[in-house]
């Protein structure tokens, strides 16, 4: 039988991923390659991320071209380090101008149109509101990117939720895939709240 993910929500605990409509146990399942957190690539252990191109699932091992390329481990070496994701800082690797990253993948002299915008998304219960800065996600992705197929440019259009998230909706289209893993959680729930809207 498929493993299938479901996300269950209980009162003041949070989100708890559990595995349903499996014949087998999990770290069996899991050994046979049908691990229901695949998705989120980045939470793959230290040892395992960024293997060689020949060993990264997505190159043709057998292509003479495979092995010209560089190792991601070697071009990251000198680049600054975070403590999640492929443990490279690439927001500050792009302010420090380490990386120069084409806007456009024909357009070699096209620009950034950055939008230095916030959007705080209140939150129900004790946890921080999360604060969506535009200005680091536009330096990289054009608005197109998500608007409007991911996110309806409209204040209340959106119904975001952790559930949507780690099933690789709304923001995990991209986190936990490409950009940093949706366990680093205070890096988008990142404004307390006051004593009086935690009371409530």
């Amino acid at each position: 039988m498929k493993l299938q993910s479901r996300v269950m929500r209980f009162a003041g605990v949070g989100l708890v991923l559990c595995i349903v409509g499996s014949s087998v146990p999990i770290h069996d399942a899991m050994a046979q390659g049908n691990d229901p957190n695949a998705f989120n690539r980045l939470m793959a252990p230290k040892s395992s991320r960024n293997p060689p191109p020949a060993e990264d699932g997505i190159h043709d091992p057998g292509s003479p071209g495979t092995a010209s390329l560089q190792p991601p481990r070697l071009a990251f070496d000198a680049l600054p380090k975070t403590n999640s994701g492929n443990y490279v800082d690439w927001n500050k690797s792009l302010q420090d101008t380490k990386i120069a990253p084409r806007y456009d993948r024909l357009d070699p002299d096209a620009q950034p149109v950055i939008m230095d915008l916030n959007i705080v998304r209140e939150v129900k219960g004790s946890m921080p509101n999360v604060v969506y800065p535009h200005k680091q996600h536009t330096e990289w992705l054009d608005c197109s990117n998500c608007h409007p197929a991911i996110f309806i440019p409209q204040k209340g259009a959106n119904q975001i939720s952790m559930a949507e998230i780690l099933l690789g909706r709304k923001c995990g289209v991209c986190h936990g895939k490409v950009a940093f893993p949706v366990a680093e959680c205070r890096r988008c729930h990142s404004q307390p709240k006051t004593p009086a809207a935690t009371a409530q």
